[in-house]
């Protein structure tokens, strides 16, 4: 093709930009903020909801963390705000296992999955690998919206005369299989099934967008050895949910046939109130195995896109190229891949064959493997290291230090004949949370923080972000630490109350300061609230790369418009990690940077002359 050819295609190309920015200035306010296909507006509605909901499921966790640790304190103020629920002035015992139930499917699917990996997929994926936009725009908006569907049946059980769902975050058959089982077992299990139905549909049209936009739409030179380990974690964690949500799907849908279409896939010889019930055969175990298949992966699904965030913000603040690279790919991969084959270590106590159950232990224990190259990577990137400490990169070491605590206790677990003595104790509570629940929201925080200045064009205020750091640091070990020890000593999970236990009142101090720590930790995300909206309208200004990063968002104008970058996409030159380069002037080389004959030295006037063409 001649040159001139070259420079009609390109002139035509332009102008089709420009007609297509044009088009999208002259949409109303419902077409461009509600129902948007711009996947930057989607992934703001995904943060603000997944926000709204940690808030939600925050006080839940207090409600009952009140009742555990001052058993005896008088509950009647909260009877204008949870009415019947509250009785003498004391927590419902049913609505105590309706708070627990709630708060896990709450924190776990409508935050860390659809708040964390809805809204940083969406926002960085097409800016960090140079696309306009997701391949589906419709796709993304819908899957937005079965995400908000989802969430407004779980939040209407909430109002249910007979309470929302009552059978534990896993529904385990047979309590979630028999309406007349309990009162949270009718209604409010009903829409609970609905709800995860609708948002298993949203997590795999976001999947499949995320998957196809990847492999499709990267810029000029972006391989994927050169692609940010954001886009790694953010692309394998796609792939993951579309091998593994179907199957929650089929559990939930086999879960409806037993309760309302008079089948027995998980009921089997059932007596209520001395009568028996006609189900024949099933077994409830099978839903366990289906449950946990979705469940143990589900715990990688929430945790690599954290830990993605954080391989880019330690980088990044470190000021040093990534450590192990490829190393930290291979173990994304290993990890994905050894999630589908532990998911029995959950069922230890179920009476599964003993060497079944070695079997299940080996694997578990391979698993430990690539989490712990990831853990060196980061330590050996921090490692003499000009770090900066940014929020968003204490939150980032947070993680590290979260995922190591949490990770040796999952060694404990991990062992056979060591669960069946801990299985559903504190200390699995202890373990799970540590793990997966802290350093994902410790990830999510840190990917707020970083990115904040892209979303909104303001920076968040450092010294709130300092101070909401410690108080969540400090309050997470105080709140989770102990739970070990009590875990040990035997104490069961999902209790409503311990008074009655002689064996366990010598831990009524360490209960009341763990729910005490808890209440102030919570406290703390109060502070991140109102430093998070007051900073969208009041914030100081941010410039285009306040982090002096690498990686192609950073390229474009500080408030993004539809179609991300005015004019022509940048071309990708280098891999995303060039920091502190031996030879430059300057401690950063972004990737769009060509790779040229001139000294590294010159490298800061050529970055400057990059920059004034994308602004431009």
């Amino acid at each position: 093709m001649s040159s001139i050819a070259i420079e009609l295609e390109k002139s035509k190309v332009h102008d089709h930009e420009h007609e297509h920015e044009h088009e999208h200035h002259e949409l109303n306010f419902i077409q461009k903020y509600i129902f948007s296909e711009d996947h930057k507006v989607i992934s703001k509605q995904f943060l603000i909801s997944g926000l709204i909901w940690a808030l939600i499921g925050g006080s839940f966790s207090i409600l009952f963390r009140l009742q555990l640790g001052f058993p005896d304190a008088n509950l009647e103020w909260l009877k204008p705000i949870l009415g019947e629920w509250i009785q003498n002035g004391k927590l419902d015992p049913s609505f105590y296992l309706a708070l627990v139930t709630m708060h896990g499917t709450i924190m776990v699917f409508f935050v860390l999955t659809a708040g964390l990996s809805g809204t940083f997929s969406n926002f960085l994926i097409p800016l960090q690998i140079g696309a306009r936009d997701m391949a589906s725009g419709f796709l993304n908006m819908l899957s937005y919206w079965f995400f908000f569907a989802s969430s407004l049946l779980m939040f209407v059980s909430l109002f249910l005369e007979t309470g929302p769902a009552s059978g534990g975050w896993v529904i385990y058959p047979p309590l979630s299989a028999l309406p007349q089982a309990m009162s949270g077992s009718g209604l409010g299990m009903t829409l609970w099934l609905c709800s995860m139905a609708i948002f298993i549909i949203s997590s795999l049209l976001g999947s499949i967008n995320y998957i196809t936009t990847i492999i499709n739409m990267r810029t000029r030179g972006l391989s994927f050895t050169r692609l940010p380990l954001t886009i790694w974690a953010f692309f394998v964690t796609a792939i993951i949910g579309v091998l593994s949500f179907p199957v929650l799907f089929s559990a939930a849908l086999l879960l409806v046939f037993d309760r309302s279409f008079g089948t027995s896939f998980y009921l089997s010889e059932i007596y209520i109130g001395g009568e028996a019930l006609h189900n024949m055969g099933g077994s409830p175990i099978l839903f366990q195995h289906l449950f946990w298949f979705l469940g143990h992966p589900e715990v990688y699904i929430v945790l690599l896109p954290a830990l993605g965030i954080t391989s880019e913000i330690i980088a990044t603040n470190s000021r040093k190229p990534i450590f192990g690279y490829r190393a930290m790919i291979g173990s994304i991969l290993g990890i994905a891949f050894l999630s589908f084959i532990v998911w029995a270590h959950h069922m230890f106590v179920t009476g599964m064959n003993p060497f079944l159950g070695s079997v299940f232990m080996f694997l578990t224990l391979i698993i430990a493997v690539p989490s712990a190259v990831k853990g060196f990577n980061y330590i050996a990137t921090l490692w003499r290291g000009n770090i900066v400490f940014t929020p968003a990169m204490l939150f980032s070491i947070g993680l590290v230090s979260l995922f190591i605590s949490g990770g040796l206790t999952g060694i404990i677990l991990g062992n056979s004949a060591l669960d069946i003595q801990l299985h559903d104790t504190y200390y699995v509570v202890a373990h799970f949370h540590l793990v997966m629940g802290s350093a994902s929201f410790f990830g999510f925080m840190a990917g707020v923080y970083h990115w904040f200045p892209k979303m909104f064009g303001r920076m968040l205020d450092e010294r709130l972000g300092y101070f909401h750091f410690w108080m969540t640091f400090i309050g997470v070990y105080l709140v989770f630490f102990p739970m070990h020890y009590i875990g040990i000593a035997g104490f069961p999970r999902r209790y409503y109350s311990f008074t009655s236990y002689d064996a366990f009142s010598t831990f009524s101090d360490l209960n009341m300061f763990i729910s005490a720590a808890a209440i102030i930790t919570f406290s703390a995300q109060l502070v991140f609230g109102f430093n998070f909206f007051y900073s969208i309208f009041k914030g100081r200004k941010s410039t285009q790369n306040p982090w002096r990063s690498n990686t192609l968002e950073w390229t474009t104008p500080v408030n993004v418009g539809h179609g991300n970058w005015v004019g022509e996409i940048p071309s990708v030159y280098r891999w995303p990690y060039d920091y502190s380069k031996p030879g430059a002037s300057d401690d950063f080389i972004p990737q769009h940077i060509p790779l040229t004959s001139t000294p590294e030295s010159n490298l800061p006037h050529e970055i400057e002359e990059a920059k004034t063409e994308v602004v431009q």
